[in-house]
C-alpha cells in the first residue's frame, strides 16, 4: 500500500509516495516530524550506507561458503 510521507529539510517540505515497508526503512535514520539540516541528512545517508555495506559483506561471506556450480 502506498503512503505519502513528508520530510522537512532546511525548512522546505519534500513529499514522497512509498510503500509501508520502505517508510519504515526511511524513517529509521530520518525522522519525519522535525526539520532536518543537510548535515543531518548526510549523516543519515552515511549510517544507511554503513548498514548496507555490513549486509553486503555478510552476504559475500555466506556466498563464498556455497559450493560452486
Amino acid at each position: 500500500m502506498k503512503k505519502k510521507i513528508v520530510f522537512h529539510i532546511n525548512h522546505l517540505a519534500y513529499s514522497f509516495e512509498v510503500d509501508d515497508s520502505l517508510e519504515k526503512e526511511m524513517t529509521k535514520f530520518l525522522p519525519k516530524d522535525i526539520n532536518l539540516s543537510v548535515q543531518e541528512l548526510l549523516a543519515a545517508y552515511v549510517r544507511k550506507s554503513q548498514e548496507c555495506l555490513s549486509i553486503k559483506t555478510e552476504v559475500e561471506k555466506i556466498s563464498s561458503k556455497l559450493p560452486k556450480l
